[in-house]
């Protein structure tokens, strides 16, 4: 899988170590930076990781600020895109299984390195359900996309 992923200068060394960990499990990486600490704008990088998943650069993405809330927001400005912010095993799975997620949020205070892996393992190993209720919800948020 094509996975593009972007963080800001607090999320640097997490974003490092999901980089290694999806490489390790044979995913191709896109990296968007930040690169450094130097203060930056997360909205620059989260908006470059949903952007390629709308433009079907990259089959999903993951944003990853301080708390993951900026990320979510900035990426789910992008048709097309479903970021879900994620703390834990249990939302990865939901968010797959329901909402179809393709991109995931973590924060870098509240995520430490190997949870953040679990998480993004639970998230990559789920696929959405395919469940009628679930897929007009989908349905519904691309429509409501369209009014704008």
């Amino acid at each position: 899988m094509k996975i593009s992923i972007g963080c800001d200068h607090s999320a640097l060394e997490l974003k490092d170590s999901v980089i290694a960990h999806l490489k390790e499990l044979g995913h191709e990486v896109i990296d968007r930076g930040t690169f450094t600490k130097d203060s930056c704008d997360y909205t620059d990088y989260g908006y470059m990781v949903a952007k390629d998943i709308k433009d079907k650069v990259a089959d999903r993405g993951i944003v990853i600020c301080f708390t993951g809330i900026g990320m979510s927001i900035i990426a789910n400005k992008v048709k097309g895109v479903r970021c879900a912010l994620v703390h834990d095993k249990d939302a990865a799975l939901l968010t797959r299984l329901h909402n179809d997620s393709n991109c995931l949020a973590l924060s870098a205070k509240y995520t430490g390195k190997v949870y953040a892996n679990e998480i993004v393992d639970v998230w990559l190993d789920t696929e959405f359900s395919f469940n009628e209720r679930h897929e007009r919800r989908i349905q519904k948020i691309a429509k409501y996309e369209e009014e704008f």
